[in-house]
């Protein structure tokens, strides 16, 4: 009898059988004799073919698990890829018959499965293409539509990747009206009965009753004094850099209460662009309260209350001596 070995050989892959999960290598066979004892039969039921029995090997494709496939089919399949009509009527009866235009190719997914590309003029799908995919059952000439989609393809117009709208929301989204929902394990809010390190929050905090559920808790501030420093209220901004002093010495610098009372404060100048708005005590601008101090104006003496040239010359009465105001009855 003859026998078959399977030889492994190095080299790539070839691509799984339809409907099989297998990789495929490849691989070589050969043929061996078997010997069996006299009055016993072959124990292989297959004779070698005369092309195997010379020598001459071959390369097949074998799984890993060792079983031979049955067929391993590159090329789209003739009845299917002549169903270029029937693709086409499937993809206008969803899409409309002025969405779909010019057939594109057709690409073999596997034993008697096809798929058809034609081009998309759907308006706002520049790029895209409809992809009809057709079979056919085994010894079957009936071709039957499976699925129609449309699919992206070089250059296509995509929609921007999807961003959960807490990663979305920006400062200055919230609307008048609007609710902004705050998770229940925030991490930058505590409950208030927590021992904090903010002095003000422990002021209420010994309050039972009267403190607030939650305050903010140590990262929170932090986040919180980071974006301040950084942003408009910091003092990396053009009009802190040109500003000719700091926030902190301004008179118009109102600190805020609890730990963020060193670095921040409220500008209270209604003058100054940051008027109602925290600000570093860093930061600056030219509203300074000592940046241009107009002095008070000098006093002028008021004119004179006479004048010199005009002279005005009054008659008055001697004064009356001690004796004569007495003779005349005044003491």
């Amino acid at each position: 009898g003859t026998g078959v070995i399977v030889e492994r050989a190095s080299g790539p892959a070839v691509p799984p059988g339809p409907g099989t999960g297998a990789r495929l290598t490849t691989a070589r066979v050969r043929r061996f004799r078997v010997l069996a004892p006299p009055g016993h039969g072959s124990i292989l039921p297959h004779q070698a073919r005369p092309e195997a029995e010379s020598g001459s090997r071959r390369p097949i494709a074998v799984r890993d698990d060792g079983g031979v496939p049955t067929t391993l089919s590159s090329r789209p399949d003739a009845a299917c890829a002549a169903a270029v009509e029937l693709a086409a009527a499937a993809a206008r009866d969803v899409a409309g018959a002025d969405a779909v235009g010019e057939h594109l190719g057709v690409r073999a997914e596997g034993d008697r499965v096809v798929t058809h590309s034609f081009a998309s003029r759907q308006p706002g799908y520049a790029g895209w293409t409809w992809a009809v995919t057709v079979a056919r059952a085994p010894r079957a000439k009936l071709v039957t539509v499976d699925e129609v989609v449309l699919l992206p393809g070089e250059g296509a117009l995509l929609p921007p990747e999807w961003v959960p709208w807490s990663e979305r929301l920006r400062p200055g989204d919230l609307g008048v009206g609007d609710l902004l929902p705050t998770q229940a394990d925030d991490d930058r809010l505590a409950p208030a009965h927590v021992e904090s390190d903010d002095p003000a929050v422990e002021e209420v905090a010994f309050e039972l009753g009267l403190g607030r559920v939650r305050v903010m808790s140590r990262l929170g501030r932090e986040e919180t004094a980071e974006r301040w420093y950084e942003g408009e209220a910091g003092p990396d901004t053009p009009l802190a850099v040109h500003a000719p002093g700091r926030c902190g010495t301004c008179g118009f610098f109102l600190p805020v209460a609890g730990s963020l009372r060193g670095v921040f404060g409220v500008c209270g100048n209604g003058f100054s662009p940051r008027d109602g708005r925290v600000v570093a005590v860093d930061a600056g601008c030219g509203a300074h309260s000592e940046a241009l101090v107009v002095p008070l104006p000098v006093s002028t003496p008021p004119p004179p209350a006479w004048d010199d040239d005009v002279l005005e010359v009054e008659a008055r009465t001697p004064a009356l001596s001690d004796d004569e105001a007495e003779s005349l009855g005044h003491s």
